[in-house]
């Protein structure tokens, strides 16, 4: 069985690209956490490779799970995606009704001896792959509100809702944000989206203002002169890294940030690279996910059929969202937030589950559509209508098709 999942026939190879980007990402992390937790890791547990040397194994498992998910042919994945789905939603009851470990204020790890998986991560890929098979599904029905729009709505606000009684507010937005670029993507119309935003914003807005700790976190955050020795002590030691780090850096390694700033390895360990690199390290980071997150669309837009485009767009949005909001954070220009920054922040759940997505991002991209092969206007294989708009921005199409194309 094994065997015939990797068998690999007529696929084409990976994009090589995105490949190389993220391994050098996964090199990068490795060496950015050892720099921002040595101090607390001789601290707390009296060894200054504590930290690094879990996320160099989470690392070496990441690079394998890429490998792996990238020769399995993405469309084997079909029979698993509500095993997939079934058993993630499982592991997030489990973790808010008294089973989760809590750290930080929060119930978000379920622990399995010696390891702390956190659910809200694989929800993310999981939701994903149910949207894909979902959506490519009900292909013609897409425009409906009954079938098109309402099962992925109440599916996606389930999880959002778990996510919640974590709490986890930013993995309740990333689900969010998720949801509407696919349902955006497969063809789903405008008003209904607008509607359903609208609806989503006023709940994410009522969260904060009645929930007495978002609310004065939201307050410091507004006022962070006035509360840098409280609750806006981390966003306001995270900016003082980054202005200090100025052009080029302090240099690796010398940061002084890391004795000041709580939890410098996990979601703030962009601020210790603004230090240490300063704005170009800042800047080729941002770099980095730009390139991973337009290869990733470029795979959308080739994918032979709209099971994997839809796939590869989410995955892309995921990698994306997450990068933004993560930087956003730690430059202050978001309240705080409880979102790693992929491939980089310390954590085995988050970076296994981020190679996951890779894995499959890149086994999508061994089967695309290759323009010299094909005649102008030339349909793809099983390509339904709704991805039309996909085909005319990458260039297949010869005239408009469907919603939103572009003259």
């Amino acid at each position: 069985m094994i065997q015939s999942l990797l068998k690999q026939n007529d696929r084409g190879p990976v994009d090589v690209v995105l490949a190389a980007v993220v391994v050098l990402l996964l090199g990068f992390g490795v060496v950015m956490v050892y720099s921002a937790s040595v101090v607390e890791a001789t601290v707390v547990f009296r060894n200054p490779q504590h930290f690094v040397t879990r996320q160099a194994l989470y690392a070496v498992g990441a690079l394998l799970l890429m490998f792996v998910g990238s020769r399995i042919d993405y469309h084997h994945l079909r029979p698993f995606t509500y095993p997939i789905l079934g058993g993630v939603t499982l592991l997030m009851i489990l973790s808010v009704i008294g089973f989760g470990h809590t750290g930080g204020g929060a119930a978000r790890w379920l622990r399995f001896g010696p390891i702390h998986v956190q659910p809200s991560e694989a929800a993310k890929l999981a939701l994903i792959l149910w949207l894909a098979y979902s959506l490519d599904k009900k292909r013609e029905r897409v425009k409906t509100f009954s079938i098109g729009m309402m099962p992925h709505l109440i599916m996606a606000s389930f999880l959002m809702l778990l996510c919640m009684k974590q709490p986890d507010f930013g993995g309740a937005v990333v689900l969010l944000f998720l949801t509407f670029a696919l349902l955006f993507v497969a063809g789903a119309p405008l008003g209904y989206l607008l509607g359903a935003a609208m609806l989503g914003a006023a709940v994410a807005v009522w969260a904060v203002r009645f929930t007495s700790y978002r609310w004065e976190r939201m307050l410091a955050w507004l006022n962070m002169a006035e509360h840098r020795q409280d609750l806006a002590y981390q966003p306001f030691q995270a900016v003082m890294s980054f202005g200090s780090g100025e052009i080029s850096g302090l240099g690796l390694g010398r940061g002084l940030q890391v004795l000041y700033l709580p939890e410098a390895h996990t979601d703030f360990v962009a601020a210790i690279i603004g230090e240490e690199l300063g704005f170009l390290g800042v800047l080729a980071l941002c770099i980095a996910y730009l390139v991973i997150v337009s290869r990733g669309v470029r795979v959308a837009l080739t994918a032979k059929d709209a099971y994997g485009s839809y796939i590869a767009f989410g995955i892309s949005m995921l990698f994306g969202v997450q990068a933004l909001v993560n930087l956003a954070v730690a430059m202050s220009v978001l309240p705080t937030k409880g979102l790693t920054l992929p491939f980089v922040s310390y954590g085995g759940s988050s970076l296994l589950v981020s190679a996951s997505a890779l894995g499959i991002l890149l086994s999508v991209s061994r089967e695309r559509i290759e323009p010299k092969n094909r005649k102008l206007g030339e349909p793809a294989a099983g390509r339904p209508e709704v991805s039309a708009l996909l085909l005319t921005e990458a260039g297949f199409a010869p005239e408009p098709l469907g919603r939103g194309a572009r003259s």
